[in-house]
């Protein structure tokens, strides 16, 4: 089991999770999948968190699955299968639990972001790299295609560039995929965990029961039809009017004043 896998700090209603497992290039081994879940699970009803950034010590941000953990259950008896089902599961159902958070998800990297570990930069909400930050998924230069990473990286760029960085594997610096919508921005080299600070301080000063419903009916509406897209963000859009704090929004705007959150 990994020793302290990852550290989480909060301060001002941002939670700051780190991956810190710098000598093994930040892998999601089966004790950072379990550490990531739970304090995710943790996070999400905890009232005092506003926003979360995710950040990495060390120069990888993450390199994807730990291939030697995996590569280890070759020798069950039916070579792996059954683990390889579960330990993928478990890590579809962290990157869903970033998704489904209430609260903004940014992610702070520095570094380098391959396979898995580019599939979690790009189902955050948010994020921001370091102009020495690479991305990519080279799954086929080993002959294992990254069709998970591919769930996460084609709901963020066009198929046109997802299916570039899958079918080449090359890497992708932060200002083509600041380009390719992968990233919001590139920052200069070691300001990505300060610039995911100051983006984190403005959300945490929203209201957060806006946020969780905006961010809910962000990716609810994605999956729709235009025409349903547009039924279920007007429900959505009503809910949100007769809710406290957007009639204390409007109140303080039309007053002229700084409004005070329930």
């Amino acid at each position: 089991m990994d020793e302290q896998p990852l550290l989480r700090h909060d301060a001002d209603g941002v939670a700051t999770l780190t991956l810190n497992r710098p000598n093994r290039r930040n892998a999601l081994s089966e004790g950072l999948i379990a550490a990531l879940t739970a304090t995710l699970d943790a996070i999400a009803t905890d009232r005092s968190v506003r926003a979360v950034i995710i950040a990495a010590n060390g120069p990888v941000f993450s390199s994807g699955h730990d291939l030697k953990e995996m590569t280890a259950r070759r020798a069950d008896a039916d070579r792996g299968r059954a683990y390889y089902t579960d330990i993928l599961g478990r890590c579809a159902g962290m990157m869903m639990r970033i998704v489904n958070l209430p609260q903004p998800v940014i992610a702070a990297v520095e570094g380098v972001a391959t396979a898995a570990g580019c599939q979690l930069v790009a189902s955050c909400d948010l994020a921001v790299a370091g102009a020495k930050a690479q991305f990519s998924t080279p799954g086929v230069h080993i002959g294992l295609f990254c069709s998970t990473p591919m769930v996460a990286l084609s709901r963020n760029v066009s198929r046109k560039h997802a299916m570039e960085m899958l079918l080449l594997g090359e890497m992708v610096d932060a200002e083509n995929a600041a380009r390719m919508g992968l990233i919001n921005r590139a920052v200069a080299a070691g300001d990505a965990l300060a610039e995911a600070g100051r983006m984190a301080a403005i959300i945490a000063s929203k209201a957060p029961s806006v946020l969780k419903i905006g961010k809910r009916a962000f990716y609810d509406q994605l999956e729709r039809p235009l025409a349903d897209a547009y039924v279920e963000a007007s429900r959505v859009m009503v809910e949100n009017m007769l809710a406290r704090d957007a009639e204390e929004g409007i109140a303080a705007f039309i007053e002229k004043r700084p409004p005070v959150w329930s």
